[in-house]
């Protein structure tokens, strides 16, 4: 992998993780069209997932501190209420990746018709979203199950997970602002986790790994991440996101074509 190469991936990235259009979906895409090496391939998804936690981090700080220094205090407060609703959303996801671990890694091998069609799946999900009025409810823990088993389909390259889990928050009733904070931090743990999963079973010494390309991609995706989650919360605020309803059912049907 070349550099440059690590830029347009790291690029796309940080824009599709928080944009609800597959980043996943768009990695394997990516790599399809440059035909990235296995090796670096799977170290390279591991950086730039890392990276777009970063970004997370940096954008909802006060969030995070907030949150962990009420915590810790110990008592039965709000912080800690919606703590347990972050675990609960996790419960799905661990449940995949503890006894689906092995299937859901080989789905990742260049399906372009999978992913074209689980685009369109994230293209439907959007669209219903879209036309459905919230009733502004508050997430309870029944709500946050329901969302983290919307992230766990989301472990298939296609599907969006910010856009799964919004557009399951809002089928639930929540109100935008709240369920687009949810899914951004829900997020966190999970990714971290399986970064140092996947981390303690990678040989280094099996390949020979060009470590400037991991270094741009990194960076790549930890900029271009903080400009998309920003932008992603003002978009889910606005009521706008139809508009990626649209581009994700015209690059699926793409890919289900050439695929």
């Amino acid at each position: 992998m070349t550099w440059i190469e690590a830029l347009v991936l790291g690029l796309i990235q940080g824009l599709t993780e928080f944009l609800p259009i597959s980043s996943s979906g768009h990695l394997e895409l990516g790599k399809a069209i440059l035909n990235t090496p296995i090796e670096q391939s799977l170290l390279f998804t591991i950086v730039v997932h890392g990276a777009t936690v970063l970004s997370i981090i940096v954008v909802f700080w006060k969030d995070i501190a907030s949150l962990v220094s009420e915590t810790l205090k110990f008592e039965w407060n709000d912080s800690s209420k919606y703590l347990l609703k972050i675990l609960v959303s996790m419960i799905p996801i661990l449940i995949v990746g503890v006894f689906f671990k092995e299937e859901v890694e080989g789905l990742f091998v260049g399906n372009l018709v999978l992913v074209g069609i689980m685009l369109l799946i994230t293209a439907g999900l959007l669209t219903l979203a879209y036309f459905y009025n919230p009733s502004n409810k508050t997430i309870t823990n029944k709500s946050a199950f329901l969302v983290g088993i919307a992230q766990a389909m989301a472990v298939m390259p296609g599907i969006s997970r910010s856009g799964a889990t919004i557009s399951a928050g809002l089928l639930l009733g929540a109100k935008r602002n709240e369920i687009t904070r949810f899914s951004f931090l829900m997020v966190l743990v999970p990714i971290i986790g399986a970064n140092i999963l996947d981390l303690s079973e990678t040989n280094f010494s099996s390949a020979d790994f060009n470590y400037l390309p991991l270094l741009v991609g990194f960076l790549a995706a930890f900029i271009s991440g903080l400009f998309a989650c920003k932008w992603m919360i003002r978009i889910i605020n606005q009521g706008k996101w139809i508009y990626f309803a649209f581009y994700c059912l015209t690059v699926g049907l793409i890919a289900i074509i050439f695929g």
